[in-house]
Protein backbone atom coordinates (compact mmCIF):
# COMPACT_ATOMS: atom_id res chain seq x y z
CA UNK A 1 0.00 0.00 0.00
CA UNK A 2 3.19 2.47 0.60
CA UNK A 3 4.03 1.73 -2.60
CA UNK A 4 0.90 2.59 -4.42
CA UNK A 5 1.07 5.73 -2.26
CA UNK A 6 4.29 6.97 -3.04
CA UNK A 7 4.11 6.28 -6.84
CA UNK A 8 0.52 8.44 -6.89
CA UNK A 9 2.30 11.53 -5.00
CA UNK A 10 5.15 11.21 -7.09
CA UNK A 11 3.68 11.31 -10.41
CA UNK A 12 1.00 14.31 -9.67
CA UNK A 13 2.57 17.60 -9.63
CA UNK A 14 1.25 20.48 -7.31
CA UNK A 15 0.14 23.66 -9.06
CA UNK A 16 2.62 26.64 -8.74
CA UNK A 17 1.16 29.77 -6.50
CA UNK A 18 0.83 32.90 -9.09
CA UNK A 19 0.15 36.35 -7.56
CA UNK A 20 -2.43 38.52 -9.71
CA UNK A 21 -4.62 37.14 -11.64
CA UNK A 22 -5.43 33.76 -12.12
CA UNK A 23 -3.76 31.79 -15.35
CA UNK A 24 -6.22 30.12 -17.63
CA UNK A 25 -6.39 26.44 -19.11
CA UNK A 26 -7.75 24.31 -21.54
CA UNK A 27 -11.14 22.93 -20.55
CA UNK A 28 -13.54 20.47 -22.30
CA UNK A 29 -17.36 21.70 -22.37
CA UNK A 30 -18.14 18.86 -19.57
CA UNK A 31 -15.82 20.37 -17.19
CA UNK A 32 -12.83 17.81 -17.42
CA UNK A 33 -9.53 17.97 -18.98
CA UNK A 34 -9.27 16.59 -22.08
CA UNK A 35 -7.84 13.24 -22.58
CA UNK A 36 -3.89 13.19 -22.17
CA UNK A 37 -1.35 11.57 -25.56
CA UNK A 38 -0.35 9.18 -22.98
CA UNK A 39 -3.74 6.97 -23.17
CA UNK A 40 -4.08 7.64 -26.54
CA UNK A 41 -0.82 5.47 -27.31
CA UNK A 42 -1.74 2.87 -24.09
CA UNK A 43 -4.58 2.32 -26.38
CA UNK A 44 -2.79 0.96 -29.21
CA UNK A 45 -3.56 1.52 -33.26
CA UNK A 46 -6.82 0.75 -34.49
CA UNK A 47 -7.66 -2.81 -35.82
CA UNK A 48 -7.50 -3.14 -39.46
CA UNK A 49 -10.51 -5.23 -41.24
CA UNK A 50 -7.85 -8.01 -42.03
CA UNK A 51 -7.48 -8.37 -38.78
CA UNK A 52 -10.66 -8.93 -37.88
CA UNK A 53 -11.64 -10.93 -39.80
CA UNK A 54 -8.97 -12.72 -38.98
CA UNK A 55 -9.87 -13.37 -35.15
CA UNK A 56 -13.39 -14.02 -35.88
CA UNK A 57 -12.20 -16.65 -38.33
CA UNK A 58 -10.26 -17.96 -35.51
CA UNK A 59 -12.71 -17.81 -33.01
CA UNK A 60 -15.16 -19.28 -35.57
CA UNK A 61 -12.74 -22.43 -35.89
CA UNK A 62 -12.46 -23.41 -32.49
CA UNK A 63 -15.96 -23.40 -31.60
CA UNK A 64 -16.74 -25.77 -34.90
CA UNK A 65 -13.88 -27.81 -33.26
CA UNK A 66 -15.15 -27.46 -30.33
CA UNK A 67 -18.79 -28.81 -31.30
CA UNK A 68 -17.47 -31.32 -33.27
CA UNK A 69 -15.46 -32.88 -30.67
CA UNK A 70 -17.83 -32.62 -28.00
CA UNK A 71 -21.46 -32.36 -29.18
CA UNK A 72 -22.33 -32.99 -32.87
CA UNK A 73 -21.05 -34.89 -36.15
CA UNK A 74 -22.15 -35.30 -39.46
CA UNK A 75 -21.86 -38.72 -40.86
CA UNK A 76 -23.14 -40.42 -44.34
CA UNK A 77 -24.71 -43.39 -44.93
CA UNK A 78 -23.45 -45.48 -47.19
CA UNK A 79 -25.02 -48.70 -46.95
CA UNK A 80 -28.52 -49.62 -46.70
CA UNK A 81 -28.29 -51.91 -43.62
CA UNK A 82 -30.86 -49.57 -42.21
CA UNK A 83 -33.22 -49.53 -44.74
CA UNK A 84 -36.11 -47.74 -44.63
CA UNK A 85 -35.40 -45.98 -41.47
CA UNK A 86 -32.15 -44.43 -42.51
CA UNK A 87 -31.58 -44.63 -46.57
CA UNK A 88 -28.39 -45.00 -48.52
CA UNK A 89 -27.54 -41.27 -49.23
CA UNK A 90 -28.58 -39.54 -45.80
CA UNK A 91 -26.57 -37.54 -44.28
CA UNK A 92 -26.85 -37.44 -40.56
CA UNK A 93 -26.10 -35.57 -37.72
CA UNK A 94 -24.88 -37.34 -34.34
CA UNK A 95 -25.65 -35.76 -31.03
CA UNK A 96 -22.33 -37.09 -29.14
CA UNK A 97 -22.71 -35.23 -25.92
CA UNK A 98 -25.79 -37.50 -24.72
CA UNK A 99 -24.25 -40.70 -24.19
CA UNK A 100 -21.00 -38.59 -22.95
CA UNK A 101 -19.29 -40.74 -20.43
CA UNK A 102 -18.88 -39.94 -16.75
CA UNK A 103 -21.77 -38.69 -14.23
CA UNK A 104 -25.03 -38.01 -15.93
CA UNK A 105 -26.52 -34.93 -14.35
CA UNK A 106 -30.26 -33.79 -13.95
CA UNK A 107 -29.67 -30.53 -15.91
CA UNK A 108 -28.05 -31.40 -18.71
CA UNK A 109 -29.59 -33.60 -21.57
CA UNK A 110 -27.73 -36.59 -20.97
CA UNK A 111 -28.67 -40.62 -19.96
CA UNK A 112 -27.98 -44.17 -20.63
CA UNK A 113 -28.13 -46.14 -23.83
CA UNK A 114 -31.37 -47.30 -24.36
CA UNK A 115 -33.26 -50.59 -26.29
CA UNK A 116 -34.17 -49.03 -29.36
CA UNK A 117 -31.59 -46.33 -29.80
CA UNK A 118 -29.71 -45.97 -33.15
CA UNK A 119 -26.39 -45.19 -32.47
CA UNK A 120 -22.98 -44.62 -34.75
CA UNK A 121 -20.02 -46.66 -33.45
CA UNK A 122 -16.38 -47.52 -34.65
CA UNK A 123 -16.63 -50.89 -36.36
CA UNK A 124 -14.96 -53.24 -34.06
CA UNK A 125 -14.21 -56.09 -36.51
CA UNK A 126 -14.99 -59.47 -37.10
CA UNK A 127 -13.10 -62.21 -35.88
CA UNK A 128 -14.71 -64.35 -38.01
CA UNK A 129 -13.50 -62.99 -41.22
CA UNK A 130 -10.23 -61.06 -41.21
CA UNK A 131 -9.94 -61.34 -44.69
CA UNK A 132 -13.19 -59.10 -45.01
CA UNK A 133 -11.35 -56.24 -42.76
CA UNK A 134 -8.80 -55.74 -45.25
CA UNK A 135 -11.02 -53.73 -47.73
CA UNK A 136 -11.04 -50.24 -47.83
CA UNK A 137 -14.42 -49.36 -46.32
CA UNK A 138 -14.18 -52.19 -43.92
CA UNK A 139 -11.66 -51.44 -41.72
CA UNK A 140 -11.76 -51.86 -37.94
CA UNK A 141 -12.00 -48.79 -35.28
CA UNK A 142 -11.87 -46.79 -38.73
CA UNK A 143 -15.28 -46.98 -40.01
CA UNK A 144 -18.16 -45.74 -38.76
CA UNK A 145 -21.23 -48.13 -38.53
CA UNK A 146 -25.01 -47.28 -38.05
CA UNK A 147 -27.18 -49.93 -35.98
CA UNK A 148 -30.00 -50.34 -33.49
CA UNK A 149 -29.48 -51.03 -30.31
CA UNK A 150 -31.39 -54.60 -29.07
CA UNK A 151 -29.42 -56.07 -26.37
CA UNK A 152 -28.16 -54.01 -23.14
CA UNK A 153 -25.42 -55.45 -21.03
CA UNK A 154 -26.05 -58.18 -18.70
CA UNK A 155 -29.33 -59.54 -21.05
CA UNK A 156 -29.18 -62.63 -23.06
CA UNK A 157 -30.21 -62.38 -26.88
CA UNK A 158 -31.39 -64.75 -29.32
CA UNK A 159 -32.52 -64.37 -32.82
CA UNK A 160 -34.96 -67.30 -33.77
CA UNK A 161 -36.42 -67.05 -37.51
CA UNK A 162 -38.27 -63.38 -37.48
CA UNK A 163 -38.09 -62.64 -33.40
CA UNK A 164 -35.44 -61.40 -31.54
CA UNK A 165 -36.00 -62.75 -27.77
CA UNK A 166 -34.50 -60.52 -24.57
CA UNK A 167 -34.05 -63.03 -21.92
CA UNK A 168 -36.74 -65.36 -23.07
CA UNK A 169 -39.05 -62.73 -23.61
CA UNK A 170 -40.09 -61.90 -27.42
CA UNK A 171 -39.32 -58.16 -28.26
CA UNK A 172 -41.88 -56.60 -29.60
CA UNK A 173 -40.91 -55.42 -33.01
CA UNK A 174 -43.59 -53.87 -36.02
CA UNK A 175 -42.55 -56.56 -38.99
CA UNK A 176 -42.94 -55.25 -42.57
CA UNK A 177 -42.52 -57.57 -46.02
CA UNK A 178 -40.32 -55.86 -48.83
CA UNK A 179 -39.64 -57.91 -52.06
CA UNK A 180 -36.85 -59.65 -52.35
CA UNK A 181 -34.59 -58.17 -55.71
CA UNK A 182 -34.47 -54.33 -55.05
CA UNK A 183 -31.35 -51.83 -55.58
CA UNK A 184 -28.84 -51.78 -53.02
CA UNK A 185 -29.17 -47.73 -52.99
CA UNK A 186 -33.08 -48.20 -53.37
CA UNK A 187 -35.05 -47.84 -50.65
CA UNK A 188 -36.65 -51.01 -49.81
CA UNK A 189 -39.99 -52.00 -51.73
CA UNK A 190 -43.05 -52.44 -49.54
CA UNK A 191 -45.06 -55.56 -50.05
CA UNK A 192 -47.32 -56.25 -46.77
CA UNK A 193 -47.22 -53.81 -43.92
CA UNK A 194 -48.46 -55.75 -41.42
CA UNK A 195 -50.78 -54.13 -38.34
CA UNK A 196 -48.52 -52.08 -35.57
CA UNK A 197 -49.47 -53.09 -32.59
CA UNK A 198 -48.89 -50.10 -29.42
CA UNK A 199 -45.85 -51.80 -28.00
CA UNK A 200 -43.99 -52.15 -31.10
CA UNK A 201 -41.66 -49.06 -31.34
CA UNK A 202 -39.75 -49.39 -34.60
CA UNK A 203 -39.97 -51.02 -37.68
CA UNK A 204 -38.08 -54.02 -38.93
CA UNK A 205 -37.60 -55.17 -42.58
CA UNK A 206 -38.02 -58.71 -43.88
CA UNK A 207 -37.66 -60.06 -47.54
CA UNK A 208 -40.70 -62.11 -48.26
CA UNK A 209 -38.05 -65.00 -48.61
CA UNK A 210 -37.91 -65.24 -45.40
CA UNK A 211 -41.43 -64.54 -44.28
CA UNK A 212 -43.30 -67.07 -46.14
CA UNK A 213 -41.46 -69.82 -45.27
CA UNK A 214 -41.96 -68.83 -41.42
CA UNK A 215 -44.83 -68.53 -41.75
CA UNK A 216 -45.36 -71.70 -43.03
CA UNK A 217 -43.83 -73.28 -39.52
CA UNK A 218 -40.03 -73.63 -41.62
CA UNK A 219 -36.95 -73.51 -39.03
CA UNK A 220 -34.88 -70.62 -40.68
CA UNK A 221 -31.60 -71.05 -40.02
CA UNK A 222 -28.83 -68.02 -40.15
CA UNK A 223 -26.47 -68.77 -43.05
CA UNK A 224 -22.58 -69.01 -42.62
CA UNK A 225 -22.14 -65.09 -42.24
CA UNK A 226 -23.70 -65.43 -38.86
CA UNK A 227 -22.46 -66.57 -35.74
CA UNK A 228 -23.69 -65.05 -32.39
CA UNK A 229 -27.35 -65.67 -30.86
CA UNK A 230 -28.57 -67.69 -33.88
CA UNK A 231 -29.06 -71.31 -34.82
CA UNK A 232 -30.11 -72.02 -31.04
CA UNK A 233 -26.87 -70.32 -29.40
CA UNK A 234 -28.32 -67.74 -27.31
CA UNK A 235 -25.33 -64.93 -26.43
CA UNK A 236 -25.06 -63.15 -23.34
CA UNK A 237 -23.86 -59.34 -23.89
CA UNK A 238 -20.58 -58.39 -21.32
CA UNK A 239 -20.53 -55.69 -19.46
CA UNK A 240 -20.07 -52.58 -21.39
CA UNK A 241 -21.26 -54.15 -24.79
CA UNK A 242 -24.15 -53.71 -26.86
CA UNK A 243 -25.67 -56.51 -29.05
CA UNK A 244 -26.83 -54.15 -32.29
CA UNK A 245 -28.43 -54.91 -35.53
CA UNK A 246 -29.76 -53.10 -38.39
CA UNK A 247 -33.33 -52.60 -39.70
CA UNK A 248 -32.95 -54.19 -42.84
CA UNK A 249 -32.61 -57.88 -41.60
CA UNK A 250 -32.16 -60.18 -44.27
CA UNK A 251 -29.09 -57.56 -45.94
CA UNK A 252 -27.24 -56.64 -42.38
CA UNK A 253 -23.74 -57.70 -41.08
CA UNK A 254 -24.19 -56.73 -37.39
CA UNK A 255 -23.42 -58.21 -33.92
CA UNK A 256 -24.93 -61.68 -35.32
CA UNK A 257 -21.97 -61.37 -37.56
CA UNK A 258 -19.39 -59.82 -35.51
CA UNK A 259 -20.38 -59.95 -32.24
CA UNK A 260 -20.74 -57.13 -29.56
CA UNK A 261 -19.94 -53.18 -29.37
CA UNK A 262 -17.58 -52.29 -26.61
CA UNK A 263 -19.01 -48.81 -25.09
CA UNK A 264 -15.83 -47.01 -25.75
CA UNK A 265 -16.84 -47.64 -29.09
CA UNK A 266 -19.84 -45.67 -29.19
CA UNK A 267 -19.86 -42.19 -30.71
CA UNK A 268 -23.19 -40.89 -30.15
CA UNK A 269 -26.87 -40.91 -31.56
CA UNK A 270 -27.89 -40.63 -34.60
CA UNK A 271 -30.50 -37.33 -34.45
CA UNK A 272 -31.77 -36.58 -37.89
CA UNK A 273 -31.22 -36.70 -41.46
CA UNK A 274 -29.96 -32.52 -42.42
CA UNK A 275 -29.17 -33.89 -46.33
CA UNK A 276 -30.48 -37.13 -48.32
CA UNK A 277 -29.18 -37.70 -52.49
CA UNK A 278 -30.57 -40.41 -54.30
CA UNK A 279 -27.47 -42.42 -54.89
CA UNK A 280 -29.34 -44.13 -57.68
CA UNK A 281 -28.26 -41.47 -60.10
CA UNK A 282 -24.48 -39.86 -60.35
CA UNK A 283 -23.57 -36.68 -58.15
CA UNK A 284 -23.41 -33.58 -60.48
CA UNK A 285 -24.29 -29.94 -59.88
CA UNK A 286 -27.18 -30.53 -62.84
CA UNK A 287 -28.86 -32.93 -60.83
CA UNK A 288 -28.14 -31.63 -57.41
CA UNK A 289 -31.62 -30.24 -56.74
CA UNK A 290 -33.45 -32.71 -58.75
CA UNK A 291 -32.17 -35.85 -57.26
CA UNK A 292 -32.26 -34.32 -53.59
CA UNK A 293 -34.66 -35.79 -51.52
CA UNK A 294 -36.51 -32.89 -49.52
CA UNK A 295 -38.80 -34.57 -48.37
CA UNK A 296 -36.26 -36.67 -45.92
CA UNK A 297 -34.41 -32.75 -44.74
CA UNK A 298 -34.93 -32.45 -40.93
CA UNK A 299 -36.51 -36.13 -40.62
CA UNK A 300 -35.58 -36.98 -36.99
CA UNK A 301 -34.46 -40.79 -36.79
CA UNK A 302 -35.82 -43.07 -34.75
Amino acid sequence: MSAMTESATTTEKKPKETTGAFGSRSVNPNGHEPASDVDAELAGPPKTVFREYFESAVVTVIMALFVMTFIVQAVKVPTASMENTITVGDHLLVNKFVFGPGPHFPLLPQRDIRRGDIIVFKYPGNPNNKERDQQEDNIPYKVNYVKRVIGLPGELVEVRGLHVYINGQQLPEHLIVVADDTNDKAPLEIKEDTPRQGNEPYDVYYTARSVIPAREGQDLRAGPDFHYAVNGKPVRVPDNSYFVMGDDRDNSLDSRAWGFVPRDLIIGRAMFVYWSFDETKDFGLTNFFTQTRWSRTGTMVR
